[in-house]
């Protein structure tokens, strides 16, 4: 198969995945390069006066081609992986990142590109086309463009090992991931766990060839366990397991990647003038500055603390009260919150899961954004997909007209990598006046269905789901001329914004009605428990709230500093931590070896941005609740200045246009239960 083209001859123009053999990818990513290369060197070589169109526009729609293969190739490496994919990623990535120096590094391309910037106000550009030309200049000024010439070589040659780095970081954390099986052969040993995920062991024991039951570092494996199973010892040994991952001094040991990723980074950011890595990052963000994301962090901080100190309080007298443990450890903590909460709010997650088959959570989460945005879902099967498991959908607006095209994959298995996401196979533009429109994807790891049950997801899967849905929103209803400012492209504190806000629509009694109806019954989830799961939302928010912040603040003290003098990534941690810790540390474990956000990931200096949305959001919803939470009125106006405009716009800009004021930082302490 010729991959070799940004144009399929599918429908739609959908990536033919039956039809991509991987060694196809090394080969079309190359040719790619050099045809993105030529591309360049047009716009460079041309010998008219430098215009937004034959400059800044020809810039922005170059290397189209090399952006689709990649964005298939490096999806397929995070929901599909093989060895063979692994060791391409390895290959490519150095290519990559030498182009993109290439591009950045280029006097001749920067002279253009600077020769529009300096006339910039004489140009009557719209806003969109002013942002556009601000975000180019900067991609140069803040990449090395106004550098010497040896301080551009060693720019490129950091570039291209942290690509290295970042991938190799993921691939152990993925094999640790693998590696580790717990295969239990006592059935008095599983005592607490609920049917359904003794079930899924017993498969998942079948699958491998091995009698019992099986259970494994994957998240709908481990946290059922951790959250119900009665064996002690067992959830320590899984714990550890799962807090050690990269940090075994094996083949597969992420410390000393850590400590080069978070090095590199600085020296790259001093070689540009900037004081941190952490200082080079903020300046493309809504906090600006790394003392105001510490200012931000720290009052939450001490708004947070005294709840989550009597909240740790109250977990530690009930678990002694229970089983007469003194101290409690990090693999008591979901077992114990589980059983205080059922105590306190007689809410169990067993009981609520019948409630959340997933086909009608996926209905659900359709319904809701047919009501807020006037959205159609069309399962159709002549989309071509990379795994059998995955879901392909139109999407159609009250028109007809096709609005995106939509995947949907669900379910865990070996290739592909913990956690939810949101990503795209291809950007929404506008070109020859044509609105292209995208497809969007995202990526679950719920429980599978087994030969006796459907999917039945928690409460918070439920919300995982909505969280992912948002953003697909976002990406979903772009509606902008420019690719770079398309959907989810905006600062990185307000790309969980539309994906956070919807969460608040799953604990509303009218969505729950349009789609919690128990999978065997059909009886609609009775209001009693509707009105425990708003009730117990505030549960343990303030150690959840904690839990955040630490992150966070780990995420500032590798990245808001010099870390060049730190050589015990495990000391260096623990330091971090000093602040928000409760439970006492556990000395085989680390969490910034297996921290993939920050150090895989694009959360570098940007892990705040999730409590930083959860201030917007908060403040948002509020506006939904006052109005009503289906209200058009104030659904079009959330669609038209937040989830179509992209990053056209500063975006505290469009969400006061949305708001009609700032947000408010008490939304978020009220509901949340932290002040009255």
């Amino acid at each position: 198969m010729n991959i070799l083209k940004s144009t399929f001859s599918t429908k739609y123009n959908t990536a033919p995945f039956s039809k991509i053999n991987t060694e196809d990818f090394k080969p079309a990513i190359i040719h790619c390069i050099e045809e993105a290369k030529s591309e360049i060197d047009t716009i460079t070589n041309n010998e008219e006066a430098a215009t937004f169109e034959n400059t800044i526009e020809a810039l922005e729609y170059s290397g189209e081609q090399l952006d689709r293969v990649t964005s298939i190739f490096f999806n397929l490496n995070s929901a599909e992986t093989n060895e063979d994919i692994q060791k391409i990623a390895q290959e490519v990535s150095p290519l990559l990142s030498e182009f993109s120096n290439d591009i950045t590094l280029n006097e001749g391309l920067f002279k253009r590109v600077k020769a529009v910037y300096d006339i910039k106000d004489t140009l009557n550009l719209t806003t969109e086309q002013q942002t556009l030309l601000d975000k180019k200049y900067k991609s140069f000024s803040r990449n090395g463009a106004n550098l010497p010439e040896d301080d551009k070589q060693k720019l490129r040659a950091i570039d291209k090992e942290l690509s290295q780095l970042k991938l190799k970081f993921g691939e152990n954390v993925l094999a640790e991931t693998n590696a580790f099986e717990l295969l239990i052969t006592d059935e008095s040993d599983l005592s607490g766990l609920p049917e359904g995920a003794k079930e899924a062991a017993k498969q998942m024991a079948e699958a491998k060839g091995k009698q019992g039951w099986m259970i494994t570092l994957d998240y709908p494996s481990y946290i059922p366990f951790m959250t119900y199973a009665d064996s002690r010892a067992l959830r320590e040994q899984l714990s550890k397991a799962f807090g050690s991952k990269g940090f075994k001094n094996n083949d597969l040991d992420n410390q000393n990647i850590v400590l080069r990723i978070a090095a590199l980074r600085y020296q790259r950011a001093q070689l540009l003038g900037y004081n941190t890595h952490a200082h080079f990052v903020l300046e493309e963000r809504m906090a600006e500055t790394p003392e105001k994301v510490q200012e931000f962090l720290n009052d939450l901080l001490e708004k947070s603390k005294p709840a989550a100190e009597r909240e740790f309080k109250a977990l530690e007298n009930f678990a002694n009260k229970l089983d007469g443990i003194d101290t409690l450890q990090k693999w008591d903590s979901a077992y114990y919150s589980e059983k205080l909460k059922q105590e306190l709010f007689n809410l169990d997650d067993e009981k609520l899961k019948p409630y959340f088959k997933l086909e009608n959570v996926i209905d659900g989460a359709f319904e809701t954004a047919t009501k807020l945005f006037g959205l159609h879902f069309k399962e159709v099967n002549d989309i071509d997909k990379y795994h059998e498991d995955v879901l392909t959908y139109e999407v159609l607006n009250d028109d007809g007209d096709l609005v995106s095209i939509f995947y949907a994959d669900f379910f865990p298995r070996p290739g592909k990598r913990n956690g939810a996401w949101m990503t795209s196979f291809k950007p929404q533009m506008v070109k020859n006046n044509v609105n292209e429109r995208p497809h969007v994807s995202i990526v679950c790891n719920f429980t599978k269905p087994t030969k006796s049950k459907p999917s039945l997801l928690t409460f918070n899967e439920v919300r995982t789901l909505f969280h992912e849905f948002g953003h697909a929103l976002h990406g979903m209803l772009a509606d902008t001329t420019y690719p770079s400012l398309s959907g989810t492209n905006v600062y990185w504190d307000f790309v969980e914004l539309p994906s956070q806000v919807l969460e608040n629509w799953c604990y509303e009694k009218e969505t729950l009605e349009l789609f919690a109806k128990h999978y065997e019954t059909g009886e609609l989830i009775p209001m009693e428990l509707v009105e425990k799961i708003k009730e117990s939302a505030t549960f343990n928010e303030g150690i959840q709230t904690l839990r955040q912040l630490s992150f966070g603040l780990l995420d500032m003290s590798w990245h808001g500093i010099d870390p060049t003098s730190i050589t015990n990534v495990k000391q260096h941690e623990e330091k971090a931590f000093e602040s928000t810790q409760l439970y006492p540390d556990v000395t085989s474990n680390c969490m910034s070896t297996a921290f993939s956000h920050i150090f895989q990931g694009g959360y570098s200096s940007g892990y705040y941005s999730y409590k930083w949305a959860e201030v917007l959001d908060a403040d948002a919803f509020e506006y939904f609740k006052e109005e009503g939470i289906f209200n058009k009125e104030v659904a079009n106006k959330f669609k038209d200045n937040v989830l179509s405009r992209g990053g056209t716009e500063n975006p505290m800009t469009l969400y006061k246009r949305f708001r009609g004021q700032a947000p408010k930082p008490e939304a978020l302490l009220k509901r949340a239960g932290l002040i009255s």
